[in-house]
């Protein structure tokens, strides 16, 4: 592949960055920009969404048609690491997740009816979206844990009982996906349903505390209790859900990758900054080498994580699953990252530690990234599973269709 962008979306990347700089980053050394989470303020939000908009930034992912941006996977890798060189940066590109993964699912499967109720709303920034699949003491990782039901009722719904937790964002989300068990078998015993906030038979039970800073609506736990949703609110066919969660989730992880790049490059920034200008014993600190094999190190796993996300990324494009690559990226950005913002910490010192930067911000949200869309161990089970069926075709060139 070339690695080398087109004049287009080179441009884009640029006006992309400079809005970063000069528009999102100032905010985050202001108290007031913050909600209650430590997430950005919704009255900010909005004001920073309608210039990304009027900027024709908005949705890049998305098809033209639909308000969106129409670009393919590569571009939006060289996007996506270049909003989230601010913690506030892809939730104001409307590129941040569970929104990112929802948009591309529901464009991708839903029919027209679907999209149109469904998905133009959220891509039009007027709902929040999430996907309900996480269950207590049931699916994690392995979505055939799932025991969430749902039964026929007459010819032309379901009613679902059972159990969610962990949902991103479900404190302040209208449209939902969620993954029900319609029969006992292990490839088609899945679907998946569409519902609004607003039904009836299903309840928030509580928001989960977490670690770090919080998405917008939070990690709630769930309850289904005769939730009904006609045949016409599910997603693809009856017994299609594993589908749906495999279109869903490996693009989804990947744009996670996409963003964590962004974030490594602004903590490694940070430090730069800071090394550069603060002496001790008698030099520099960038001039020590202990510092200088620390920023080396971090640098040098960050950039392999980018260039495992823009291969995946491309064979994306090439209308490949990428499972595999997907699954590389996956691990290792999510180490570099961690990488990155630990060493950013360390070479920061007590300021690092401190609220002074969003580094600190930056080391609590960061450790989520080898636990969330699957845990690494998942991961690397995925690759050496890969390898014994593959082979020596595991090290091949090229495209896999599969």
């Amino acid at each position: 592949m070339d690695f080398s962008l087109s004049p287009e979306v080179e441009s884009t990347r640029a006006r992309i960055r400079e809005f970063v700089e000069q528009r999102i980053i100032p905010l985050e050394a202001d108290p007031a920009s913050y909600d209650e989470h430590e997430n950005i303020a919704k009255p900010l939000l909005e004001r920073l969404r309608a210039e990304a908009k009027a900027e024709g930034l908005w949705a890049l992912n998305l098809p033209k048609e639909r308000g969106g941006g129409g670009f393919p996977m590569v571009a939006i890798a060289a996007f996506y690491e270049e909003m989230n060189r601010s913690i506030f940066g892809p939730v104001v590109f409307h590129g941040a997740a569970p929104d990112d993964g929802n948009m591309r699912v529901l464009n991708m499967v839903g029919t027209e009816a679907q999209k149109e109720r469904w998905l133009q709303p959220i891509i039009d920034g007027k709902v929040q979206s999430s996907f309900a699949m996480t269950e207590p003491d049931g699916c994690g990782s392995d979505p055939s844990m799932t025991y969430t039901k749902a039964e026929r009722r007459g010819n032309d719904r379901w009613v679902i009982t059972g159990r969610k937790h962990y949902i991103t964002g479900a404190e302040t989300s209208k449209h939902f996906i969620l993954m029900a068990r319609t029969s006992d078998d292990d490839r088609t015993g899945l679907t998946a349903f569409l519902f609004h906030a607003d039904q009836p038979g299903w309840k928030i039970v509580r928001r989960i505390p977490i670690m770090g800073p919080e998405e917008h609506g939070g990690h709630c736990e769930l309850e289904f209790d005769g939730l009904e949703v006609a045949d016409e609110n599910v997603l693809m066919g009856v017994g299609d859900g594993l589908r749906v969660t495999q279109i869903r989730l490996g693009p989804a992880r990947l744009t996670h990758c996409m963003r964590w790049t962004g974030m490594g490059r602004r903590a490694l920034e940070i430090a730069m900054a800071h090394i550069e200008q603060r002496s001790s014993f008698g030099s520099k600190l960038v001039e020590k080498e202990a510092v200088q094999q620390l920023v080396g190190q971090a640098a040098m796993e960050l950039d392999i994580g980018r260039l495992l996300t823009m291969r995946a990324a491309w064979l994306l494009d090439q209308g490949s699953l990428a499972r595999k690559e997907i699954s590389m990226a996956k691990v290792v950005v999510a180490d570099a990252l961690h990488k990155a913002v630990d060493t950013s910490l360390q070479l920061l010192g007590a300021r690092g530690y401190s609220k002074d930067t969003p580094v600190e911000w930056m080391y609590r949200y960061a450790r989520q990234a080898r636990l969330v869309d699957g845990a690494s161990e998942v991961h690397r089970m995925v690759l050496a599973n890969f390898l014994r069926r593959q082979g020596k075709d595991f090290f091949k060139w090229g495209a896999d269709r599969g």
